[in-house]
C-alpha cells in the first residue's frame, strides 16, 4: 500500500520540504547577439548543466515566468511585447501561444498559485504599476488585478500559495520597497517592509514560507552585488541577511522548488555568464555551484518551475502516494463553451477556490452524466457538438491526474440524461435521444463500476424527460423535474440494488428543468434551473421518505444547464447559463443546513451542460 494511508508519514514529508516539483526552465534572454527564444531546463534537486527544451514563439529577454504544477508560461519582455507563451513542463518542446498581457512591457515581476499567474508592473517604457492575470488551466488574454503600491520595474518576485511578493525594482529612482497582493483576491498590493539595501533587476525564489531576494544592481549604472535577503511571507517586516552568491550580477534567470532557489546567468561589468548556483532556503548561507547554461546569458528575469513555493499540493493532482481516497476531490466533466468540449476539471470541495485542469474525457461532449464508485469518475452519454447525441462511457482514476479510457456504451444514444450511483453500481436515467428530434427517453441503465463494459437495462422513468437532475444515498437513485415536453416538478426515485421502474416520491417546489442537485447520505439538494427563465430556487428532500420537497435557500445567481457535486458535507453547483451568457461561476452549500449559497471560486472557462461527480457523494 506504500503511504497512501500512512498520514505520518505525510506529514513527516511535509515537515522535511518533500519535493513534489521538480523541473525549473531558464526561458529567453539576452546574449551578445541579442534578443533569444532559446528554453533550457534543469532538474532542481539535481546539480548539473541545463538542457535544451525548445523555443518560444518570440525570441525576448526580460520577460518574466512563472508556472503551474503543469505549465511554465512566459508574458512580456524586450523588444516590447504584450505576449504570452507556454508550455508543458513534462513534455520537451517549443512554446504555444496563450494570450496577451493587458498592455506591452518589459521587466515586470511574475508570481502565481496553483490556478492564477501574476505579473505586476513594468516599464512601457515609462514604470507602470499595473498587475494583470490569467488563469493558468485555460487560454486567453490577461484580466486587470489592480496596481502596485508604486510604478516600478525591475523587482523580484517570490510566492507562497496565498501571497505574491515584490521586491526592490526601479520607480525611475532604485528602491528596496516590498510590497504583496493576495493572490486569489483582486485589489491593489500592500506595503510589506524594505530589502536590506535599494537595488533593481533582482531575482526572486521561494519556499511554501521564505521567499528569497537574490543579487541585484544598487543603481541605474551602479554597483552589481551577490546579497541574498529573505522574508517569511506570510508576514510583514524587513528583509534579513541570507548569504551571498558567488558573482555579483543583476539580470539572472531564478527559480524554485520547495527546497532549493535557483539563479542562473545574468551580468556584471564583466559582461554575461553561465554560472548557475543554488542555496537551500530553509537555511541561511552562502550560494553553492550547481552547473552551467549552454552559454553565457542575461535578461531572463524569473524562470519558471513546477514546484515552486506558490503551489499548493493538496489542490494539484499528483500520483496517489499522495491523494487520500475519499478525501473530496469533486470532477467537472464535459460541457458546451460554446462548443462541446472534453475538458476534465478538478477541485477540492472542503476548501474554496477555482478549478483546475486534470486531463481529458475520451471525446467531447455536452451534457454527460457523471458518476463514481469512490476510486473511478465515470462519464457517459452526451452531446458532441455535431447535432449528434452519443451513447459513449468513459472511465478515469481519480487518484492521478490523466486522460479517461472507454469503459463502454449507454444502452441508447442520448445526452442531458441524469446519473446517480453506489459504490458497486452506476445509474443513467432518461435524456434526449438522437438526431433528428432529440425524443424524450425513459430509458435506465446501470454498469457496475468496478468492470469495464456496456450498460445493462434497469427499467424505465415513469415517463419520458430530459434535462432533470439527479442525485441520492447509497440505496436510492433520485431524479428531480425535466422536460416531458413540458417543464415538470416531477420526482421519481430508485432502489439501486435492485432493478425495475421508478416509484413517485413527491413533487419539487417549482416545475423546472436543467437542474443541478447535490446529496449526502440522507439529504438531497436540487438548484436553479429553467422555469422557462434561469431559476435561483434551491429545494431539498430527506431522501428516506417519500414527499414533497420544501425550500432550501437561493443560489448567488439565477442559472440552469449547471452541474453538481458533494462530498456529502458540502454541495458544489458549478457554471452553466445565467439567461444571458455561460458563467464560471460555482456557489456551495452546507447540505445538512438551509440558506442562501456562497461563492466557491471559478471553473477554468465559462460553458454550460457540464457533468460533475466526486470521491465521496452521497451515494458512496
Amino acid at each position: 500500500m506504500g503511504n497512501v494511508w500512512n498520514i505520518t508519514g505525510r506529514y513527516k514529508a511535509a515537515m522535511n520540504n518533500e519535493i513534489r516539483g521538480d523541473r525549473g526552465l531558464f526561458m529567453g534572454g539576452e546574449d551578445p547577439s541579442g534578443a533569444l527564444n532559446t528554453i533550457e531546463y534543469i532538474t532542481i534537486s539535481v546539480t548539473g548543466n541545463s538542457t535544451d527544451f525548445g523555443d518560444l514563439t518570440l525570441a525576448r529577454g526580460d520577460g518574466p515566468s512563472t508556472g503551474s504544477s503543469t505549465r511554465g508560461i512566459c508574458g512580456g519582455g524586450n523588444p516590447k511585447t504584450d505576449v504570452i507563451d507556454y508550455v508543458e513542463f513534462t513534455s520537451l518542446g517549443n512554446c504555444a501561444d496563450f494570450g496577451d498581457l493587458t498592455q506591452s512591457r518589459l521587466k515586470p515581476g511574475a508570481v502565481s498559485n496553483s490556478t492564477r499567474a501574476i505579473w505586476s508592473g513594468g516599464q512601457t517604457p515609462t514604470n507602470v504599476n499595473t498587475i494583470d492575470y490569467i488563469t493558468m488551466a485555460s487560454t486567453g488574454n490577461a484580466i486587470d488585478f489592480g496596481n502596485l503600491s508604486q510604478s516600478r520595474a525591475s523587482h523580484g518576485s517570490a510566492q507562497s500559495p496565498t501571497r505574491g511578493v515584490f521586491g526592490g525594482g526601479k520607480t525611475p529612482s532604485v528602491v528596496n520597497t516590498i510590497d504583496y497582493v493576495e493572490i486569489e483576491t483582486l485589489g491593489n498590493a500592500t506595503d510589506f517592509g524594505d530589502l536590506s539595501a535599494s537595488r533593481q533587476n533582482v531575482g526572486g525564489a521561494s519556499s511554501s514560507t521564505r521567499g528569497v531576494f537574490i543579487n541585484g544592481q544598487t543603481g541605474g549604472g551602479g554597483t552589481h552585488v551577490n546579497t541574498v535577503d529573505y522574508v517569511t511571507i506570510a508576514s510583514a517586516g524587513d528583509a534579513t541577511d541570507f548569504g551571498d552568491t558567488s558573482v555579483s550580477r543583476q539580470g539572472m534567470g531564478t527559480l524554485s522548488n520547495s527546497v532549493r532557489g535557483v539563479s542562473g546567468g545574468g551580468a556584471n561589468p564583466d559582461g554575461a555568464v553561465n554560472v548557475i548556483e543554488y542555496i537551500t532556503i530553509a537555511t541561511t548561507g552562502d550560494a553553492t555551484d550547481f552547473g552551467d547554461l549552454s552559454g553565457v546569458r542575461s535578461s531572463m528575469r524569473q524562470g519558471a518551475s513546477n514546484g515552486h513555493g506558490g503551489l499548493d499540493f493538496d489542490l494539484i493532482p499528483q500520483a496517489s502516494i499522495n491523494y487520500l481516497p475519499g478525501s473530496g476531490r469533486g470532477f467537472i466533466g464535459g460541457g458546451m463553451d460554446p462548443g462541446a468540449t472534453n475538458e476534465l476539471q478538478l477541485i477540492h470541495i472542503p476548501t474554496l477556490g477555482n478549478a483546475i485542469d486534470f486531463g481529458d474525457l475520451t471525446t467531447v461532449c455536452g451534457a454527460p452524466a457523471g458518476v463514481s464508485n469512490g476510486i473511478k469518475g465515470i462519464f457517459g452519454g452526451g452531446y458532441d457538438g455535431s447535432d449528434n447525441s452519443v451513447n459513449v462511457i468513459g472511465n478515469f482514476s481519480m487518484a492521478n491526474a490523466g486522460n479517461a479510457a472507454d469503459f463502454g456504451d449507454l444502452t441508447a444514444i442520448r445526452m442531458q440524461l441524469g446519473g446517480h450511483s453506489s459504490n458497486t453500481r452506476g445509474m443513467f436515467f432518461g435524456g434526449d435521444g438522437p438526431s433528428p428530434g432529440y425524443a424524450k427517453s425513459d430509458i435506465v441503465d446501470y454498469i457496475t463500476m468496478a468492470t469495464s463494459g456496456d450498460a445493462s437495462d434497469f427499467g424505465n422513468l415513469s415517463a419520458a424527460r430530459a434535462s432533470f437532475s439527479a442525485a441520492g444515498s447509497t440505496t436510492r437513485g433520485i431524479t428531480c423535474g425535466g422536460m416531458e415536453p413540458t417543464k415538470v416538478n416531477t420526482i421519481d426515485y430508485f432502489t439501486i440494488a435492485s432493478t425495475g421502474n421508478s416509484t413517485d416520491f413527491g413533487n419539487l417546489t417549482i416545475a423546472a428543468s436543467d437542474r443541478a442537485a447535490v446529496s449526502s447520505a440522507t439529504r438531497i439538494v436540487s438548484a436553479g434551473g429553467k422555469v422557462p427563465g434561469a431559476s435561483n430556487v434551491m429545494d431539498y428532500g430527506t431522501i428516506a421518505s417519500a414527499a414533497d420537497f420544501a425550500d432550501f435557500g437561493d443560489l448567488t445567481a439565477a442559472r440552469g444547464t449547471h452541474g453538481g457535486m458533494s462530498n456529502r458535507i458540502r454541495g458544489v453547483f458549478h457554471a452553466g447559463h445565467d439567461g444571458s451568457a455561460n458563467t464560471t461561476t460555482m456557489d456551495y452549500i452546507t447540505i445538512a443546513s438551509t440558506g442562501d449559497a456562497a461563492d466557491f471560486g471559478d471553473t477554468v472557462a465559462g460553458a454550460n451542460f457540464q457533468g460533475g461527480t466526486s470521491d465521496s457523494h452521497g451515494g458512496l
